[in-house]
């Protein structure tokens, strides 16, 4: 047969098309992403619970915080201790005995008690009326009688200049223990009676 048409397809055979071209082959696929691939579910749905219970929490970090309550003060910082004056003692006082009158305040916060009030010093006995423990409210104030007794004038401080009381004070924050420096009217007064009793005795 001759021609110069183009040639025709023989039986059983067609052209190349787009679905017929062979795929270059793919990239060998690791142990994580077949793993992605078998549990695909359970990994989007777990993302998914993140995301929400993220942004569900996000308003309630957002909130401002109350502070707490502050703590009450310590019970030093809130306790006046001052000398009033000497006093006549009680009926039958010994001689050697000194009575004087201290006012004990609370200035603020919650109420205060003196658990143990003495003095320091050698050759003197202490009492005190009312007797510790002694409580005192906030914004309110105490009077206390107290009473020292020589008991022996070998040993007894003499021409004191700063003498002072030893208290131990108790609220609901702590207990401390605190020396009240009560003056010089005080250490004059006392200085005086110390004097006195002891002069008397060694006569």
């Amino acid at each position: 047969m001759s021609g110069a048409g183009p040639v025709e397809p023989g039986e059983g055979t067609h052209a190349w098309d787009a679905t017929d071209t062979p795929r270059p082959p793919g990239r060998p696929r690791g142990r994580l992403a077949r793993c992605y691939d078998r549990h695909r579910r359970a990994v989007l749905g777990s993302a998914a619970a993140i995301a929400v219970l993220a942004g569900s929490g996000y308003p309630y970090a957002g909130r401002p915080r109350q502070p707490p309550p502050p703590q009450p003060p310590y019970p030093v910082q809130v306790v006046d201790l001052v000398y009033l004056d000497a006093v006549a003692g009680p009926g039958g006082a010994e001689p050697g005995d000194f009575s004087f009158a201290v006012l004990l305040s609370v200035r603020s916060g919650r109420p205060v008690t003196v658990t143990r009030l003495a003095q320091p010093y050698d050759g003197l006995a202490m009492a005190s009326s009312p007797a510790a423990p002694i409580q005192t409210k906030s914004h309110s104030a105490r009077k206390i009688i107290v009473t020292l007794r020589v008991t022996e004038c070998e040993r007894a401080p003499r021409n004191l200049r700063l003498p002072f009381l030893d208290v131990t004070l108790r609220n609901a924050r702590a207990i401390q223990a605190h020396s009240f420096i009560l003056g010089s009217r005080y250490a004059r007064d006392l200085s005086e009676a110390l004097h006195a009793a002891c002069d008397q005795y060694s006569r």
